[in-house]
């Protein structure tokens, strides 16, 4: 019930899997009480648990919160009055890691083949690792020297810039990866999954190369509720092993991910004097308020100089 919900309101994956285990573990806190059982006092006790128990950010919190009011309110279809009365943990706002030039060089340096190439799209694009991983062939326009984002964050499209310094690699990876889908559908196979109910509105699309992963795995996956087996794009967990161990190999002493590169591109941008609605736009903010954050680390490190400097 609660997955069907989800999907019919168009939540994510992630957003998915999160809902329906922070709802199993507020059932399994309360010794499998049902929910209907159960009221504001018990939704209290478990975010009071994670936030002094588990010691789990605000963020998580605020997202455990949501996940179980979404239980009563989409689901249950229970009066929500008096769950407004329960306190969201306060976020605390904390200054993005950002890369420098040569920070990021050297880490891009330390990368090689397909992980290189999604780096370097995090950082030439502002595209979060599940966006770039989940990109089609027919999401890159290379006509119009930009990139698509189908499906971001609030399941909004937005389109970002297509670096030109990588249009050559990205184009011979293209070859590569239409060569393998071409085997595949001499195999027998070369079916993907389709997004939303398209399968039923375009037949045999699912077979086409522009519908195909941009950056495809090595095996494949078989899909129960569509009932094939297909290539599914490389693992989120492939890239952020890489990235932490390019960043050891660098020498770098910061607590970096694939997103910091995300971080370092609207910064960068800033910095080089794009304007920041731009950079909002590319990055698909909702509010502007949220890029500028980046302009905070920007004035923490430009501009000011430390008086220890003029002693002489």
């Amino acid at each position: 019930m609660v997955r069907t919900e989800l999907r019919v309101n168009h939540y994510s994956t992630k957003t998915e899997d999160a809902y329906v285990g922070w709802i199993k573990r507020y059932i399994l806190f309360h010794n499998k009480r049902h929910p209907n059982e159960m009221g504001k006092e018990e939704i209290q006790n478990f975010i009071n648990h994670l936030a002094i128990n588990d010691n789990v950010s605000s963020s998580t919190q605020n997202q455990a919160l949501q996940a179980i009011l979404f239980l009563y309110k989409r689901v249950l279809k229970k009066d929500v009055g008096w769950l407004d009365e329960i306190k969201h943990a306060a976020r605390i706002k904390h200054l993005p890691v950002v890369f420098s030039r040569t920070e990021t060089t050297k880490i891009l340096n330390n990368l090689e083949g397909v992980v290189k190439l999604i780096v370097s799209l995090l950082y030439g694009t502002g595209m979060r690792l599940g966006e770039v991983l989940s990109l089609r062939v027919k999401d890159i326009d290379f006509e119009m020297n930009q990139i698509i984002v189908r499906d971001g964050k609030g399941e909004k499209d937005r389109i970002t810039v297509l670096p030109q310094k990588l249009i050559p690699e990205l184009k011979e990876h293209l070859r590569k990866v239409k060569n393998l889908h071409q085997k595949d559908l001499m195999n027998g196979f070369g079916k993907t999954k389709l997004p939303y109910a398209l399968a039923r509105k375009y037949v045999n699309a699912d077979k086409e190369f522009g519908w195909q992963y941009v950056f495809p795995a090595s095996g494949f996956v078989y899909d129960k509720e569509s009932k094939i087996k297909f290539r599914y794009h490389i693992h989120e967990s492939v890239i952020q092993k890489a990235v932490k161990d390019a960043i050891r190999k660098s020498g770098i002493n910061k607590q970096g991910s694939p997103h910091t590169f995300r971080h370092s591109f609207a910064t960068h941008l800033l910095e080089m004097g794009q304007d920041i609605r731009t950079v909002q736009e590319l990055l698909g903010h909702k509010s502007v308020k949220t890029t500028m954050i980046y302009t905070h680390v920007l004035k923490t490190v430009l501009g000011v100089k430390s008086p220890i400097d003029s002693i002489i």
